[in-house]
């Protein structure tokens, strides 16, 4: 957690160079734009991002009560973005011959790249952050595994008739290891990318694959 910033004085607020107004938006996009591979949100300290928003730091009070419950948006925007994204994906795999769970892990890793860096704040602040960062973490997760969980027992049904033994935990299992291949390959070269993908579909086939032999299914493709 980071140390508190005390508000200023109001000459602070009247710097000729600085914006008038700011939404929540701008500031979340300001502190995007500071971190990085190598910085997470939890580092970030609120005069920098008032800083690099353009604004004097006590207008930063006018959106967000502190750094905390900006980091806590903040994961709730990375997660409803990325479960869209991932979601659109699974969609248009579902409409084609490519494999579901390539055309995922390869948008998982398109975003873990792109510049935006919303997936970077998943990644760092589960393990980097505080408790509270941890707990928003966590909820994000949890939303991700119920919705995969959804879209397991669909396609299983449509394979064929095919059903899980306990999808629940078959989608606990895939949303946590994609996410802790996600965290290892942001400290990598972007040119193990092909590498990791190829590992981390075939992992994620193990996963459903043995979900599939337990409740007595063929396996998946």
């Amino acid at each position: 957690m980071t140390s508190p910033d005390l508000p200023l004085s109001a000459a602070d607020d009247a710097h000729p160079a600085r914006k008038a107004s700011i939404s929540r938006d701008d500031l979340l996009a300001a502190a995007l734009a500071l971190i990085g591979p190598h910085r997470s949100v939890s580092t970030l300290s609120l005069r920098e991002v008032a800083r690099e928003a353009g604004i004097a730091p006590n207008s930063f009070y006018r959106q967000f009560r502190d750094m905390d419950e900006l980091t806590v948006a903040l994961i709730d925007l990375s997660g409803r973005s990325l479960r869209t994204i991932i979601g659109e994906a699974r969609q248009r795999a579902a409409s084609s011959e490519r494999s579901v769970i390539r055309l995922s892990v390869e948008t998982f890793f398109e975003q873990l790249r792109a510049d935006h860096k919303l997936l970077h704040v998943l990644l760092r602040e589960g393990s980097a952050g505080s408790d509270a960062f941890k707990q928003a973490v966590d909820r994000e997760l949890n939303y991700f595994e119920d919705e995969l969980r959804v879209d397991l027992i669909r396609l299983a049904a449509a394979d064929g008739g095919a059903v899980l033994h306990e999808p629940a935990l078959a989608s606990k299992a895939i949303t946590r290891l994609v996410f802790a291949m996600g965290a290892t390959a942001v400290d990598q070269p972007q040119e193990k990318d092909a590498e990791l993908i190829v590992q981390l579909s075939q992992m994620l086939r193990m996963i459903i694959t043995g979900a599939r032999t337990i409740a007595g299914n063929p396996p998946t493709r």
